[in-house]
């Protein structure tokens, strides 16, 4: 039974793996024996080296701003050419960014889309490529529980999380026969950057963890679980689904 979720000498890219979950999913997996690839847009990966470093696992880093089209080509050959494979890709690189509808300017618009929509789709594209020639692999994506309901302030997030549903389903309808399974997460709120207005605010906080069952926000580490049952042969089965990750938030 354990051998359903040995990942050990897998290799896997998570983008925007520098901080919060995405850090979380990095370490997890390096911790599981997966190499590690990270992409995200800040030159310093100082404190993930770090924490990587104490699991034994070598860490490729690749600096990139994925909202920008031209910054996108060629990082899956790049990982490839490194580690001589990719078994898992995780799409989590994404940002917040708050405005009423009418301040929301055509710019940053832009910029929310192609980073958590069309750049999901690029490199999904690219490492399905790869995937096919070695005979399978996981795309796992993170969406979110704005994925299914709207909020206020956070248009573009909440757009591109509702198409990246489409997209997980798109991509599993044609990939699924080609043995690679593209699936998502769907975090709830969790103890994260992203979450820093909330988590300082003691009446939104208390409101928020009154509309979760679980009483609780969730810990980066909440994620890596689920991770390891969709990077797994434990989800070989498992095609086109959203995993919600939420203390029970969409199930009330």
């Amino acid at each position: 039974m354990n051998g359903l979720f040995d990942l050990k000498n897998k290799v896997a890219l998570i983008t925007g793996g520098r901080r919060g979950l995405g850090k979380a999913m990095a370490i997890g997996l390096a911790k599981a024996g997966v190499n590690i690839a990270v992409i995200a847009k800040s030159e310093d990966c100082s404190e993930l080296a770090h924490e990587i470093n104490k699991t034994d696992i070598e860490l490729f880093y690749l600096n990139a701003d994925l909202s920008v089209r031209e910054n996108r080509k060629g990082l899956i050959d790049r990982v490839v050419k490194h580690y001589g494979k990719l078994d898992i890709l995780v799409n989590n690189a994404g940002i917040q960014h708050q405005s009423d509808i009418f301040n929301y300017s055509h710019e940053q618009w832009d910029h929310d889309l192609n980073l958590m929509l069309t750049a999901i789709f690029d490199l999904s594209q690219q490492a399905a490529r790869v995937m096919m020639k070695q005979g399978g692999g996981k795309i796992i994506q993170i969406a979110s529980i704005s994925s299914f309901q709207g909020a206020r302030y956070i248009a573009g997030y909440v757009t591109a999380k509702h198409g990246l549903v489409g997209l997980t389903k798109s991509l599993a309808n044609e990939l699924a026969g080609k043995n690679i399974n593209v699936n998502a997460i769907a975090p709830g709120l969790f103890e994260t950057d992203m979450a820093s207005q909330v988590l300082k605010d003691p009446v939104k906080s208390s409101e928020l963890k009154g509309r979760i069952p679980a009483g609780r926000f969730g810990k980066p580490e909440d994620i890596v679980g689920p991770l390891i049952f969709l990077a797994s042969e434990a989800s070989n089965h498992v095609h086109g689904h959203i995993l919600l990750v939420d203390g029970g938030w969409m199930g009330r």
